[in-house]
């Protein structure tokens, strides 16, 4: 793993209402106390899912899928000891206390466990080692919080001092109070005395960085077997989460990603894989004061904080002062090792924040700790081991070498586990003192404190490159009724905020904020609530930061609100006041509808889902229509089928009011494209053969496909004749092109099909832009933001070739990391008012469609995957 060479930084050294009168905020309306969010179905579609083309970091659905939860505690009357088997959700204690001790069913043994090489343990180990370190006393419970994308199953391991289910009910009284009603826990004499402080270690989240795990179990050990006061102590204060591997498929077949392929340390925004829904439950539901991410692989081990820029929605000086502190602590126990450059290869620790100028940030929350810091997490670390053992070197070096790397990575893990424990240990107070004062001014609506030497001291270097800060609105509206772009894109808005314990409302009856009016139904986020944070970081615009940096280490902007396809307005008030009369809401409501009367039907084709159930009646046969503006007219027969796939789908069938053109049919798409968005293609419902240069140059039947899909994996000129022939009478034959960034415009340009030059942009530039819809078949109804990666643009058109989309005029991007090259070139103000998408008819009739920007990727940009499955549909021809 890369990262920017070390440069010293410049160092100076030597609410919500709720229903307690102390947590009501001044001048809030909001007639309904609001409890904590109840986790619900988190629907979307999962989309491009690939590195930085220049750095990797240690680092959707459009149907429904069940956010993984922990499980649930056993009927009463059930066996008090251990549950057999883990095929449903297993058996806690019937008292609710600890231990709670499951029996895990052990998988067939597999010899080819990529583990097995490095001297790891392998997955097929983990459940029998498990099943032992829980009989080894009564400080050991393991629980199974979700399956991974390939069905293997999430251990999770609990060690802290035996409870009672009087004293585990107490802990969880405690722990609500904490994260509904902060100003009341900073008084909770009982929470400083008796709150046991939550510590969550995840491991192994890239599949091919292994040893965390193996620190884990030895670490489960230690702490199981220990008869010394110091390890008392430690347990009677603290509970100890460890997430064993969070990453089971990467770990047996030795990838970075899962069995989907996506890196599930760039998925925390959006949750669109299982692993990750699984530690965003374990967040919630065990409120992790203290985490660490364990990863590989960078000599020295780095350990963060990190460089600027810094996520503006943090409460950073609490997060600096526990994150620094307990580096230094993490740095010594590495060094205690007494590992060497000239005997063992190893270099001194890193620590980010101290040593380096910018390059390795923690700007976006797609990463694991930066995530964990919005759920109340006030030190939260990714941990790099030294010792590279994963790609070329797992192949190259022998494996005693290997064995040996892996061994000292093992025990780095171990030792920056340790520290952090000690530092937990010692600094307890201050760090559930730090948590609460999290909570407690996002629920009372003040300002965050700009970090300086003055308000955190004892970290040196602290200069105004690291102060980020944001003023939080009043409140964010989603507003249901005619004014809302499209109702099934908000609710699934709404089922994501509540699943990150964000707290929306649902009005009652209408109102009027910010001179607008909203009629009732509309959700409304109150950003005086304790995790306003992550109700920002979800909703609001971002930022432009391409002047703070000259780079970046991956995505710079992200907001769900503008890309998922909602409307959402932000609310200001001078006075505080939000007078809202609504109910806490814990799913969104329903969204599915069919007009009534006897006649044919229109689907709007808006959305992810709307195109899911589009395919769903293609599938059963039914003959449907395209009208002008590219929705799908279904014909009277098919209302049956029609009300089971709105309520399936929360997608609405309007009247129709034209017969539709040209007719749609079944759409078999030749995918050359990432992971992702071969899984997005499929959540929409296109049937999705994988294809690449070598697939055709070994021959591939083209009476098989509809359309080619190019945006990853597929070189025109790398095609030998034969493969070139066969493409040739694919797009003679009418065969359809959907061409997606730079591997998708390079393709177009080198078979010769539409007119149309693409120009690059600075390669690094990411964000949320602004765009201009021109409508018709593609962008129809489409958003007005895009997301861009490496983005593109079209010119020198063909007279026959349509603008479907257009970058706005003046600086497009809203927020993220967009700077022209150092030749001036490649900008955003070189783009503005340039073709961002563009369709037409090659010379041999073959329909195509280019995009500039990244519509399906990682499954941010929910709004945009409408316009590809309606330009996979054939909205060119």
């Amino acid at each position: 793993m890369g990262i920017p060479s070390r440069t010293p930084r410049r160092i100076s050294r030597p609410a919500l209402l709720t229903t307690t009168a102390a947590a009501v905020t001044a001048g809030a309306l909001l007639l309904v106390p609001l409890p904590t969010a109840v986790a619900a179905p988190d629907p979307g579609a999962a989309a491009r899912q690939q590195p930085h083309p220049v750095r990797e970091r240690g680092g959707p659905d459009a149907g429904t899928s069940t956010a993984a939860a922990l499980p649930a505690a056993k009927p009463a009357g059930a066996d008090a000891g251990a549950s057999t088997g883990t095929s449903a959700a297993p058996a806690l204690r019937k008292d609710g206390g600890y231990p709670r001790r499951t029996v895990l069913s052990a998988p067939p043994e597999n010899p080819a466990d990529k583990s097995i090489k490095l001297g790891l343990a392998p997955y097929h180990s983990l459940a029998p080692r498990l099943n032992a370190l829980q009989k080894l006393g009564d400080r050991v419970s393991v629980e199974v919080a979700g399956r991974s994308a390939g069905g293997h199953e999430l251990y999770l391991v609990t060690v802290t001092a035996p409870e009672s289910a009087r004293q585990a009910r107490e802990q969880d009284r405690m722990r609500e109070l904490i994260g509904d009603s902060p100003a009341v826990a900073a008084k909770d004499r009982r929470i400083t005395s008796s709150y046991k402080t939550p510590v969550f270690i995840n491991n192994n989240i890239h599949g091919n960085e292994w040893e965390g795990t193996d620190a884990a179990l030895a670490l489960i050990e230690e702490l199981a077997k220990a008869k010394d006061a110091k390890t008392a102590g430690l347990l009677a204060k603290n509970r100890i989460y460890l997430n064993v591997t969070a990453n089971p498929d990467g770990r047996i077949a030795g990838t970075r990603a899962n069995a989907n392929g996506f890196d599930l340390n760039r998925d925390f925004i959006t949750a669109s894989q299982p692993e990750v829904r699984a530690m965003r439950q374990i967040a919630v539901d065990k409120q992790p004061a203290v985490m660490l991410d364990l990863h590989g692989y960078v000599n020295g081990t780095l350990i963060e904080p990190t460089t600027p820029p810094h996520g503006e929605n943090y409460e950073y000086d609490l997060f600096l002062k526990n994150t620094y502190a307990n580096a230094l602590g993490m740095e010594k126990a590495v060094n205690d090792l007494g590992y060497t450059p000239a005997k063992d290869g190893v270099q001194p620790p890193v620590i980010p924040f101290r040593d380096q100028q910018e390059g390795w940030d923690d700007w976006p929350p797609i990463f694991t700790p930066q995530y964990m810091a919005f759920q109340g997490a006030v030190a939260s670390h990714t941990v790099e081991f030294p010792m590279r053992v994963n790609n070329a070197s797992y192949d190259s070096l022998p494996v005693e070498e290997l064995r040996r790397r892996s061994a000292i990575n093992t025990d780095i893990a171990g030792a920056v586990m340790r520290a952090t424990l000690d530092y937990t240990l010692g600094h307890r107070a201050s760090v559930l003192a730090d948590q609460i004062e999290v909570f407690r001014r996002g629920a009372a609506g003040e300002a965050q404190r700009p970090v300086s030497e003055e308000t955190v001291p004892g970290v040196p270097g602290i200069g105004p490159e690291d102060v980020y800060t944001t003023d939080f609105p009043r409140a964010y509206v989603i507003p249901a009724g005619a004014g809302q772009r499209s109702a099934t894109a908000a609710a699934r808005l709404v089922d994501h905020l509540i699943a990150n314990d964000v707290r929306v409302v649902r009005a009652t009856v209408g109102f009027r904020l910010g001179g607008q009016a909203y009629p009732a139904g509309s959700y409304v986020v109150d950003m005086r609530q304790p995790k306003r944070g992550l109700a920002n970081v979800i909703l609001g615009e971002g930022r432009d930061i391409s002047a703070d940096v000259s780079t970046m280490y991956d995505i710079s902007g992200w907001s769900l609100g503008l890309l998922w396809g909602a409307r959402v307005d932000k609310v200001q008030r001078a006075d505080g006041r939000l007078p809202v009369a609504g109910r806490p809401v814990v799913a969104a409501a329903p969204t599915g509808s069919v007009a009534g009367g006897r006649g044919a039907l229109r689907l709007a084709l808006d959305d992810a889902k709307e195109l899911t159930a589009l395919n769903s009646l293609l599938a059963e046969g039914v003959s449907i229509r395209r009208a002008a503006d590219g929705s799908a007219v279904v014909p009277a027969s098919a209302r049956p089928l029609a009300t089971v796939l709105a309520s399936r789908y929360g997608v609405a069938f309007g009247a129709a009011s034209e017969p539709g053109s040209a007719a749609l049919g079944r759409t078999r798409v030749a995918a050359a494209v990432t992971p992702g968005e071969q899984f997005a293609l499929r959540g929409m419902g296109f049937e999705v053969t994988p294809v690449s240069t070598a697939v055709l140059n070994a021959g591939f039947d083209w009476a098989a496909a509809d359309v080619l899909y190019v945006s990853s994996g597929l070189s025109y000129t790398a095609l030998n004749a034969t493969a070139r022939s066969a493409l040739g009478g694919f797009l003679a034959g009418g065969g359809r092109v959907v061409g997606v960034g730079s591997a998708g415009s390079a393709f177009n340009t080198a078979a010769g099909l539409l007119e149309a030059r693409p120009v690059a942009g600075n390669g690094d530039a990411n964000g949320v832009v602004r765009v201009v819809n021109a409508g018709g078949p593609v962008t129809g109804g489409a958003p007005a933001h895009a997301f861009v990666y490496s983005p593109r643009w079209f010119t020198a058109l063909g007279s026959g070739v349509r603008v479907d989309q257009s970058y706005a005029t003046g600086n497009p991007l809203v927020s993220g990391h967009w700077r022209a090259l150092a030749n001036g070139t490649g900008g955003p103000a070189d783009a503005a008012g340039r073709a961002s998408v563009v369709s037409g008819m090659s010379a041999v009739g073959a329909p195509v469609v280019l995009f500039g920007t990244e519509p399906l990727f990682r499954d941010h940009p929910k709004g945009q995957f409408a316009q590809v499955g309606r330009a996979l549909l054939g909205a060119a021809g």
